[in-house]
């Protein structure tokens, strides 16, 4: 049975969207951009660019699962668990290699669509809705390198917060857009990108142990975590606000009211709440006890919120204050605390982490499918004129 997920409302602000990004990332200008622009020449014509970010995603959420197998708990670079064996160099290396592709890949689609005659909102859509996937996946699987030991990284309370830092950072983005009608791409994207892989890039050439040092009482993990926090203070918030603030000013944005101008602050607000509530009241110590499934969940139930956030923010509507992933939430956090039983509480977690992955791939293809029929384009291949 198939869902209908835009309405029509949707499809006319699809039909009336028209792409308005501004990028004046030194990194992007200088660097990336002239390197993609030599790749992407040696990527055939007939391959469609979504093809190309949807491999891209596959490399990250590759990575993932490979450290989630490898080192579940994040235990292996913790020299206080020697009964757990390191991982050595090559799981790093690795990482490194396949998040420089999906980089790549990710920087190359847009370019794609252009030379290929194919842009459209499908192609924007489809690229951040996998991006707001990733903003969960790839801080899950850095953590590995500096493990859960408080000797040299944070604890999973820490990174708890750490994880909200660097997908609100994504979010918030998309809620300047909703307010400006502008893309303003964000200067740190490409840094974080890659100080990420720089970071799997020197594990993998020198083991995870380059990473275990202190300065005085501040671990390595104290200082990649205080380096997002000062990065999101510096370089993101106060930008933000200030392309708001200029739009109503300068009467060039969506000129929303204050309550509409808000609305997308409410559902994620409503899930971080939660979830924080959740991790402070857990009778089982949910963070500490299963860390890789609770940061799983963030992130799934995250994306679907920067999901419908996009959508609305592309086709011009009022975003939903409510997310419907909010009410299995609560419901799982209500047992858990009323019960007080911890091995229920896990049950729960795993059960919610099934649910919510389920149903959030299911609105994100059925929302591809809907578009693909509406502008009568294939999301995988491109379409000749005979077609």
């Amino acid at each position: 049975m198939e869902s209908q997920y835009l309405t029509k409302e949707h499809l006319i602000g699809f039909d009336n969207y028209k792409y308005n990004c501004i990028d004046n990332g030194v990194l992007s200008i200088y660097v990336m951009h002239p390197f993609w622009n030599w790749v992407v020449k040696y990527c055939p014509r007939s391959i469609a660019p979504n093809l190309l970010t949807f491999t891209g995603f596959l490399f990250t959420v590759a990575t993932y699962i490979y450290f989630a197998f490898l080192d579940y708990n994040f235990y292996a670079a913790d020299p206080d668990h020697p009964e757990v064996e390191p991982l050595g160099k090559w799981p790093y290396m690795t990482a490194a290699i396949f998040l420089f592709i999906a980089y790549t890949l990710d920087g190359i689609d847009g370019k794609q669509a252009r030379r290929t005659g194919t842009s459209g909102p499908l192609g924007e859509l489809f690229d951040h809705g996998l991006d707001s996937y990733t903003a969960g996946l790839i801080p899950g699987a850095m953590y590995s390198i500096f493990s859960r030991g408080a000797k040299y990284s944070i604890v999973p309370y820490r990174m708890y917060f750490t994880m909200w830092n660097v997908m609100m950072n994504f979010y918030m983005t998309h809620f300047e857009k909703y307010n400006t009608g502008v893309m303003f791409l964000p200067w740190g994207y490409d840094f974080s990108m890659w100080g990420t892989i720089l970071t799997f890039f020197l594990a993998g050439i020198f083991g995870a142990e380059i990473w275990q040092f202190r300065i005085g009482s501040v671990t390595a993990g104290n200082l990649l975590e205080l380096t997002l926090y000062v990065s999101s203070l510096i370089s993101n918030v106060p930008v933000i606000s200030y392309n708001i603030y200029k739009s109503y000013k300068n009467k060039t944005g969506k000129m929303r009211s204050f309550v509409d101008a808000i609305r997308p602050l409410t559902a994620v607000g409503m899930f971080f709440v939660l979830s924080t509530i959740w991790v402070q009241y857990s009778p089982g110590n949910i963070v500490e006890r299963d860390p890789r499934a609770l940061f799983f969940l963030l992130g799934t139930v995250f994306s679907n919120i920067s999901c419908r956030l996009i959508v609305a923010q592309m086709s011009n509507t009022t975003f939903d204050a409510f997310n419907l992933f909010l009410i299995p939430t609560s419901f799982v956090v209500a047992v858990s605390l009323f019960t007080q039983w911890a091995t229920l509480e896990l049950i729960l977690l795993y059960a919610l982490c099934l649910f919510t992955t389920i149903a959030h791939v299911h609105y994100g293809t059925s929302v591809v499918r809907e578009m693909c029929q509406h502008f009568k384009v294939n999301c995988f291949t491109i379409k000749k004129p005979s077609d």
